[in-house]
């Protein structure tokens, strides 16, 4: 393996460890005993979703903005590979990057939101897993 090809391979295994802490944190606070924040759990689905979106950009060295839309980057991944169909259903995570987690958006979120959010967002980690090993990434 190439001295670029390692280097691609560390920046994109960085993307994916901290898209695995949001994930883990987010599917931890269901264990929660009471007060459970759904709102951080969409939030944290949200960003896993997010950075394993960019990391498979990273892997194929395409330049994306530094923004939390979902469907932008899934669109940016369909110039590789169309995966808009398979993953749809996260386009919906964007609406919790932000905006939820302020107090003048502020809305409940329930456990259904907060559930059908880590679906979402396993739904693109296990996409852009199988599209990375495909690329003969190890993650």
């Amino acid at each position: 393996m190439g001295k670029e090809r390692k280097e691609l391979q560390k920046q994109v295994k960085k993307w994916i460890d901290i898209a695995e802490e949001d994930i883990r944190l987010a599917k931890f606070a269901f264990k929660m005993k009471s007060n459970i924040p759904y709102r951080l759990i969409c939030y944290h689905s949200q960003q896993a979703a997010e950075k394993y979106l960019k990391a498979f950009l990273v892997s194929r060295m395409i330049d994306f903005p530094y923004h939390h839309n979902i469907e932008l980057l899934v669109n940016l991944c369909c110039n590789v590979y169309d995966i808009k169909q398979e993953v749809k259903d996260s386009f919906a995570l964007s609406k919790y990057a932000i905006a939820k987690r302020y107090p003048g958006e502020y809305q409940k979120i329930s456990k259904n939101d907060a559930l059908k959010c880590v679906a979402s967002a396993e739904k693109v980690i296990l996409t852009i897993k199988a599209l990375l090993e495909k690329d003969d990434f190890s993650i």
